[in-house]
């Protein structure tokens, strides 16, 4: 049996998507993002980030952290 919401109830909220973009122009491959954020990023042979995914909500704190963290700015993020 499914449980009905009381008038006024607030509706759950809702997810944050987010992803994290690179500048390429700007990126210089420290690799710092990678090491701060595994989950979301990895790094190429190169030593330039890739990004796999979105950002999953339990994490966005830790990929503001992250972005805030790039020392050539090369980082943003962006939510939906």
């Amino acid at each position: 049996m499914a449980r009905q919401r009381g008038a006024g109830a607030e509706a759950p909220a809702r997810p944050i998507q987010a992803r994290i973009a690179v500048d390429w122009l700007r990126c210089r491959g420290h690799g710092i993002c990678a090491g701060l954020l595994p989950e979301v990023i990895t790094l190429d042979d190169w030593g330039y980030p890739f990004v796999h995914a979105g950002v999953p909500r339990p994490l966005h704190g830790t990929a503001v952290r992250t972005v805030a963290a790039c020392p050539a700015l090369a980082l943003e993020l962006l939510t939906e």
